[in-house]
């Protein structure tokens, strides 16, 4: 444990954190699956529609930092390839 006020303070801070980044997580893999659930119906125009949402938070969580631009580029490069391909 701790010893020291600023070491308690980061270590409640550091868990608010992980609280807010799971949530964000966990809300851009819903849109994902989302995208994917519509894509296995082959509905193309709802998984576009679908998709133009979850880019955007895709992009936003990159931004935020709870994941990697590059893995984020690529989770997106996917889907479009998927429902370009329907």
């Amino acid at each position: 444990m701790a010893n020291h006020k600023s070491a308690k303070t980061r270590i409640v801070r550091n868990n608010k954190r992980a609280v807010i980044n799971g949530a964000r997580r966990s809300r851009v893999r819903t849109f994902v699956k989302a995208v994917d659930a519509l894509i296995a119906a082959k509905d193309k125009e709802g998984a576009a529609n679908a998709f133009k949402t979850a880019e955007c938070e895709m992009m936003r969580a990159a931004q935020k930092g709870i994941f990697k631009k590059n893995m984020a580029s690529r989770t997106i490069s996917r889907l479009a390839q998927k429902i370009k391909a329907l």
